[in-house]
């Protein structure tokens, strides 16, 4: 149809012919070019053009001080017959109180009443909440900064040897770290902090690991930690909890632990961006966590440059404003 469109206007006037060619040759590559401003893709554009048409959605986020730190210490000896040992570090005097065989029903319906009913910042608020539903508990407390290790086990006389096959109805050990002055409970947003740990048994071999972890805040609202991943530079770095950093303090002391200095780190994580290699990496994508961009590269990717997952929003680690040593924690804004 097209060429026989062509072939009566050439018969009918070749200059006219000649005009509709040249003007839809014009149209075109204006299309193909932008000139028209409007939405084409991405590989037709010019590479050197510095904006792109769509923008990965920012989450709004605010800074927190996280008070509670909490690290399992020589996870492969740990089991339910010997026990387990954790090492709290706290910017505040602090309660730690381990529950052994903790149902799995009475803790999530703990958590929620903390959004619903009543701010659980104390371990008798926990406890009222569980309503007995476990098999031992043990209390501490934990001075501000110390980090001396505190052990627990079962009782010898409870004779238990594993906590039955899967699916599971309680937690080996949930650990749940409160604030202890009244006065620190007003001052900070996150007021508690539990987490279900996994011991092995007999049934159940997986080596000890923190399995989840919540921050219970002042308003109501609970906050799965999880980690991010980083590149292969920042790996051993990042072995802490990925949502909040420690204070300067605690950063010189995992650096001698690995045996670095604060200037070879700041070297080494200078250019992390995977993509353009020269942009410190910043930005966490949601939801598969990767942080593998620096604040340059962001707007030019809809999809996640390791995995290729479609990105559906995205926050930064650091401000531009925030100094990279601070203790805060980025939670998003409700």
């Amino acid at each position: 149809m097209p060429t026989l469109l062509l072939a009566t206007l050439y018969e009918y006037s070749p200059l006219f012919y000649i005009t509709v060619v040249f003007v839809c040759f014009v149209v075109t590559s204006g299309f193909v070019l932008g000139w028209f401003r409007l939405d084409v893709p991405v590989i037709l554009r010019n590479s050197e053009e510095a904006y792109s048409t769509s923008f990965v959605s920012k989450k709004q986020m605010r800074q927190v001080k996280n008070p509670f730190g909490l690290e399992i210490t020589n996870p492969d000896v740990a089991s339910v017959t010997s026990g387990i040992s954790l090492t709290p570090n706290c910017l505040e005097n602090c309660v730690l109180t381990y529950y052994w065989g903790c149902s799995v029903q009475k803790l999530q319906e703990a958590l929620q009443h903390h959004l619903y009913c009543f701010i659980i910042k104390t371990p008798t608020a926990l406890e009222n909440a569980l309503f007995g539903e476990y098999l031992h508990k043990e209390q501490h407390v934990v001075q501000k900064h110390d980090k001396e290790e505190i052990f627990t086990q079962l009782p010898p006389d409870s004779q238990l040897k594993d906590f039955g096959p899967l699916p599971r109805t309680r937690y080996p050990l949930v650990a749940f770290l409160t604030l202890s002055d009244e006065e620190d409970r007003e001052s900070y947003d996150i007021v508690s902090m539990l987490a279900v740990v996994h011991v092995p048994d007999r049934s159940y071999r997986l080596s000890c690991r923190i399995m989840y972890q919540y921050l219970l805040t002042a308003q109501g609202q609970f906050y799965d930690l999880k980690q991010l991943f980083m590149s292969a530079n920042d790996s051993q770095l990042q072995s802490t909890s990925a949502s909040f950093s420690h204070d300067s303090t605690a950063d010189k002391d995992l650096l001698e632990k690995f045996g670095l200095s604060e200037e070879e780190v700041q070297e080494d994580t200078a250019k992390d961006c995977v993509v353009c290699q020269n942009g410190k990496v910043n930005w966490v994508l949601l939801p598969c966590r990767h942080v593998c961009l620096c604040d340059g590269c962001l707007r030019f990717f809809q999809h996640c440059p390791i995995c290729r997952q479609f990105v559906q929003e995205s926050f930064p680690l650091f401000s531009q404003s925030s100094p990279t040593s601070d203790s805060s924690s980025p939670i998003q804004e409700d």
